[in-house]
């Protein structure tokens, strides 16, 4: 429940009934109205809040598991929320306002409850009494206590005090309605806009010290981030405050600085900082990385010392890239006990360095690299504080050339054997989850025709059994099977893409092609694909009635995004026509968004296509260039400068580049039917660009039809719109692909007095039971 701060509203949400039941026994007991509940870790104690028609029942309670005796821990008619044990499930903090519920608006108040006292009852923890709480400061509702593992700091959220009670006398003018745009301004109008309900709702971190009941604010306006781990003595903490005009442009870039948790004093460690820093486990260390020269190094806080931990290793850390904008590296695995050492990654294996940068060593004995296997440390203990050092660790291991996955095991860190193979299988491991006392593990497996059901196994995995059948229904339908093939681009780079064919695939026959395009996607080639409706292709759906489906990788050239798309898609289709089973007539593209704007630029280029779908695509990359990312309020430059449409300059540097990148200026050779979606409210591509390319093939008397969903974003969330436009998708490229008759709409158009008014839920029928069908009954999705 909320409580409504800053509206001049208090709204009061019912509860619902809790049913507490004794799985050995099956007794059960039903309370009524709970809005929120809470176990400590062992189970003694279930913690729960009431919101009651009856406000005599209102308040926050714990219950004792081993007699179901009940204590109330505060009461009174009002909101009680955000319930948090501590590690030893001995204290609770919790949420309320019920001391000033009468108040159209007021704030929440912090209470701490101990259950050696259980008869005992809540007591506000953070009031006058309690030394270093500064005047008029309240708790924040937005952000929920925490313990810390030891219980000796329970951290809160400050904010603003709540505002006034709007006065129905009060004859003041509204606001004029203006905003104004000015060029010092640290963030743009527009974002200032998305954000403005977020900074009024923002938290500011603070810590209360438990024992002796101290006060410390740690996060301020000028410091807005602090993250809090389990160092008793400082936490880190970051501002972006000085650099916020640069993401328009740029990437994000933070000052770090190292807090005292005991005075809330910060020192600055880092300035101008674009990758992230963290403070290892014991809080000796400030782990960061530079993408400036990509190397990792330790900050120690003890005297400041800095240390490059990586220049003298013969391996890149830092992540391939081809964009604009300085990669990120690999990651790292976590510590050892006392911040002994650290693992980190690099593309293939796992290094063991110290923080001081000696003894270096590579704990995968290069087998990684050796074999295209990239291996990670994988805890099977969710409250493991330190990497071990003396026992196996088990490595997750993913093979870059065919996808395959599985698990190797080393001996210990200090070894110097290869890794040893557990299990791989040509599927995609889910995370895997351990029985907390035995050796039993539960994950999913799947590929693109194999739903992730659930499997158990030991950790030797010897013996995989599957213990769901989550999707009996998948057998009505004819699937597909999914696998990787080589392509050499225009540039002579060996590439790979994604190759699905239908369950019934016969060589011998000619098929239609559909492609479908972002950037990478080859690492999805294990990735379930379910039948469903959405804003892009259903791949299940179009290889079950007959198509082969392409997903080429495609890789960059900064300053010529287009002409990149054009080197890598052309060639991966001609390899596939080169097969002799696609029929080179029936070739169709679909892409969203990214995709949308490299098959924009393709049509320009090239009559290979007999049908595209370009949905959401930047048609002008220097209109673009100017518009608004409407959904953060936030300006595109940076996509064109930094990321994604990777021109890596403004358009006064490279006006060039611009142009030859943009569809609008080619558009006169477009011959290829253009379907397009680009919805009114689109928050990512501004709607106008739809617009303009649309206008443009509507003045040349090019077949083109766009399709604007009204009030949705960047891709559909309503369930209908999505229906009535896969229908209306499909029904194109069947047309153009598959030779079905035309539909009505291609010809003659809908008025805006009929728009929508197609009912197309008749065309989505259930399946037939999975137990009376036969393979000859298997039909199209």
């Amino acid at each position: 429940p909320a409580g409504g701060r800053g509206t001049g509203e208090k709204r009061k949400d019912p509860g619902a009934d809790l049913i507490v039941r004794n799985l050995s026994t099956g007794d059960e007991a039903t309370i009524p109205d709970v809005t929120e509940y809470e176990w400590n870790k062992s189970g003694d104690w279930l913690a729960y809040a009431v919101s009651s028609a009856d406000a005599a029942k209102d308040g926050a309670f714990a219950r004792r598991t081993t007699d179901g005796a009940v204590k109330t821990l505060h009461a009174g008619r009002g909101h009680y929320k955000s319930l948090a044990f501590d590690e030893n499930g001995t204290e609770l903090a919790f949420l309320s306002d019920e001391a000033d519920y009468a108040q159209k608006v007021s704030p929440y108040r912090l209470y701490y409850w101990k259950s050696s006292a259980a008869d005992a009852p809540a007591v506000e923890l953070v009031s006058a009494a309690t030394s270093g709480v500064p005047k008029g400061m309240v708790v924040s509702e937005f952000a929920a206590p925490r313990f810390s593992k030891d219980g000796a700091r329970l951290y809160l959220g400050t904010g603003a005090p709540p505002g006034p009670t709007p006065d129905p006398a009060d004859k003041t003018p509204a606001p004029t309605k203006v905003d104004l745009w000015n060029y010092k301004d640290p963030l743009i109008q527009p974002m200032q806009k998305v954000r403005d309900q977020q900074e009024r709702e923002r938290s500011y971190r603070a810590v209360v010290h438990v024992s002796d009941k101290r006060f410390v604010q740690l996060a301020t306006p000028d410091l807005p981030a602090v993250s809090a781990g389990e160092d008793p003595a400082r936490a880190l903490a970051t501002s972006d405050m000085p650099y916020r005009q640069e993401i328009s442009w740029d990437q994000d870039y933070n000052d770090v600085y190292l807090l005292d948790l005991k005075t809330g004093t910060p020192k600055k460690v880092l300035e101008h900082w674009g990758s992230a820093a963290t403070l290892s486990p014991g809080g000796r260390y400030v782990l960061h990385f530079d993408e400036r020269i990509g190397h990792w190094f330790t900050y120690r806080v003890a005297d400041g010392a800095r240390v490059n931990l990586t220049e003298k290793l013969p391996v890149k850390f830092q992540q391939e890239n081809n964009a604009p904008d300085l990669p990120g590296p690999y990651g790292a695995g976590g510590w050892t006990a006392n911040d002994g050492s650290v693992l980190l990654y690099d593309k293939f294996d796992i290094w063991e360095v110290k923080p001081d940068g000696s003894g270096a060593h590579m704990i995968t004995s290069g087998e990684g690299a050796k074999r295209g296997v990239t291996f990670r440390y994988r805890a099977l203990d969710p409250d493991e504080q330190a990497v071990p050092t003396g026992k196996p660790l088990l490595l997750s291991a993913v093979d870059d050339r065919t996808r395959a996955s599985g698990y190797y095991r080393v001996a210990n860190l200090a070894g110097a054997a290869a890794p040893e193979k557990v299990v791989m299988l040509d599927k995609a491991f889910g995370p895997l989850t351990k029985a907390k006392h035995g050796d039993t593990v539960v994950f999913t497996l799947s590929r693109f025709e194999e739903f992730p059901d659930l499997w158990v196994s030991d950790t030797t995995f010897k013996n995989l059994a599957k213990v769901s059948n989550a999707n009996p229904q998948a057998s009505s339908y004819l699937s597909g099977r999914s696998e990787l093939i080589d392509y050499v681009n225009a540039d002579g780079k060996t590439l790979r893409a994604i190759l699905t064919k239908p369950e019934n695939f016969d060589p011998s026959k000619k098929y239609p092609l559909m492609v479908y395009i972002y950037e990478e996607l080859t690492a999805g080639l294990h990735t379930y694909g379910a039948p469903n409706v959405g804003t892009s292709i259903n791949i299940p759906r179009y290889v079950s009635n007959g198509y082969v489906v392409l997903r080429p990788d495609i890789v960059y050239e900064t300053g010529y995004p287009g002409q990149s798309a054009e080197k890598c898609v052309i060639p991966a289709v001609n390899t596939v026509v080169a097969m002799g089973f696609i029929d080179p007539k029936r070739i169709g593209i679909q892409g969203h968004s990214w995709g949308g704007y490299q098959i924009t630029y393709l049509v320009t280029r090239t009559n290979m296509f007999a049908a595209v779908e370009a949905g959401a695509s930047v048609s002008n990359m220097i209109s673009a260039y100017g518009g608004i990312r409407w959904g953060t309020g936030m300006s595109r430059a940076f996509q064109y400068e930094k990321t994604q449409s990777r021109i890596g300059a403004p358009p006064w540097d490279a006006p060039l580049q611009f142009i030859e990148n943009s569809p609008i200026f080619w558009v006169k050779k477009v011959e290829t039917p253009y379907l397009t979606i680009h919805n009114d409210e689109d928050d990512a591509v501004p709607w106008y660009q739809g617009i303009e390319w649309f206008t443009a093939m509507r003045r040349l008397g090019k077949e083109a039809y766009m399709f604007s969903f009204n009030g949705e974003k960047h891709g559909l969330r309503d369930r209908s719109n999505m229906k009535y436009w896969t229908v209306h998708m499909d029904e194109f490229f069947d047309h153009y692909l598959l030779g079905k008759p035309r539909p009505e709409w291609m010809d003659k158009g809908v008025s805006y007095q009929d728009r929508g008014t197609r009912d197309v839920t008749p065309l989505f029928k259930k399946a037939s039971s999975p137990a009376t069908a036969t393979d000859a009954q298997k039909g199209g999705q």
